[in-house]
């Protein structure tokens, strides 16, 4: 278990988890644009964020056990293939159709690359050492979404939307290249092989798990809290208080530079810390920001300068909650990390992509819809983790 570099993996797997953000993150500042050239309201448009989530989460659902099954580099490669085609065909979309179609596509091949990399990490490394490759790993993967909307507005500017496309599609080229050369199989030759009645017996035995349903609860609930924002900044920044193109990577990039900010201090306090504490703290400064962003809006005092640090720190938080969630999980099916991996991708996802859906499906032209989902997503994680988790959590 040790002969695997730390370091190595960790960025290794980071440069593929970095397909996912790139390809909801990068596209934002075009969304307007796109919206124009496809004939669409913007808030339809930006459902195309939540049928990638849905693409996602099917992805790792089904992609993960076949993992288990047959080794994480062939999944891998067969994943960053079917997302790079389809990056490639969304350039020539000229119908929302087509562009919900293709985005899906183009999801199913990251859900199925993604879904490697918490499975890698656990083949490698366990406890205390998976949570700190984790924190790692997701502190490089946040580089992502911090440079995807400025490089996405860069590339607007240079030719328009399809170029960022083609961008995902060259990345996703590279990355190919890069794991094929210096990933190995990190999967045990001896692990056990399920079948697909194995597979759901396993995915059940995740969904009877309490405890392990406790911490994919809480992920998934500020995941929604996540992408209830990601759906709706562009619309909230752009539109409501007319912040310009150019601008609004800078303001989307504030989130990204407070989750790296939580990331590094959780993996300060992992030293005399538990996961499950710093899971809380994360949790419960999410509840109180969500509230806060409530009575700001409710009160008329939802200036730009009070709201962007209201957000940036609700969406922060991620740095505190995921990797110690998914730590938590993890040590509790060490047989079938990539299965458990799946189905907390999976659930994860699919809360995200409902979030968006209650943000942009009415298309109410307002900041509620999105400010009541980020905080009814919180009171749900807050809640679930100590009804689910409650004896974990305090031994």
């Amino acid at each position: 278990m040790h002969q695997f570099d730390s370091r190595r993996i960790a960025l290794l797997v980071a440069a593929n988890t970095a397909l996912a953000p790139l390809a909801i993150d990068a596209y934002l500042p075009a969304i307007p644009a796109l919206a124009e050239s496809v004939g669409a309201s913007v808030h339809l448009t930006e459902l195309s964020v939540s049928v990638f989530l849905f693409g996602f989460a099917l992805g790792q659902l089904v992609f993960g056990p076949l993992s288990d099954r047959v080794g994480r580099r062939p999944v891998l490669f067969g994943g960053i293939l079917t997302f790079m085609l389809a990056s490639l065909a969304i350039t020539q979309v000229e119908s929302l159709e087509m562009l919900w179609a293709l985005r899906f596509i183009q999801a199913l091949g990251g859900g199925a690359s993604v879904v490697n990399s918490s499975a890698i990490v656990r083949d490698c490394f366990s406890g205390r050492e998976a949570a700190k490759v984790f924190s790692t790993m997701v502190m490089i993967m946040l580089l992502a979404p911090l440079v995807a909307p400025a490089l996405g507005s860069a590339l607007l500017y240079l030719a328009d939307w399809w170029l960022i496309f083609a961008f995902l599609s060259a990345y996703a080229a590279f990355v190919l290249w890069l794991l094929s050369r210096y990933l190995p199989e990190t999967r045990s030759a001896d692990a056990e092989v399920a079948g697909p009645r194995q597979i759901l017996a396993n995915y059940l035995a995740v969904l009877r798990h309490r405890e392990a349903m406790g911490y994919i609860s809480a992920v998934a609930m500020s995941f929604a809290g996540m992408f209830a924002f990601i759906t709706g900044s562009p619309f909230l920044y752009m539109d409501y208080y007319g912040v310009s193109p150019a601008v609004y990577p800078f303001i989307f990039g504030a989130n990204i530079i407070v989750m790296a900010a939580s990331n590094r201090l959780n993996i300060r306090l992992l030293k005399r810390r538990a996961p499950q504490q710093n899971l809380l703290w994360g949790l419960g400064i999410q509840l109180v920001t969500g509230l806060l962003l409530v009575l700001v809006f409710a009160t008329g005092l939802d200036a730009l300068a009070v709201v962007v640090p209201l957000m940036t720190l609700f969406v922060g938080m991620q740095g505190l909650i995921s990797p110690n969630a998914m730590s938590s999980m993890l040590d509790n099916f060490p047989g079938m990390s990539a299965t458990a991996t799946a189905l907390m991708g999976s659930i994860q996802f699919s809360c995200g992509a409902l979030a968006g859906v209650l943000v942009g499906a009415f298309e109410i032209p307002s900041a509620w819809p999105m400010v009541l989902t980020m905080l009814g997503a919180a009171l749900l994680g807050n809640f679930s983790v100590r009804v689910l988790s409650g004896s974990a959590l305090r031994g």
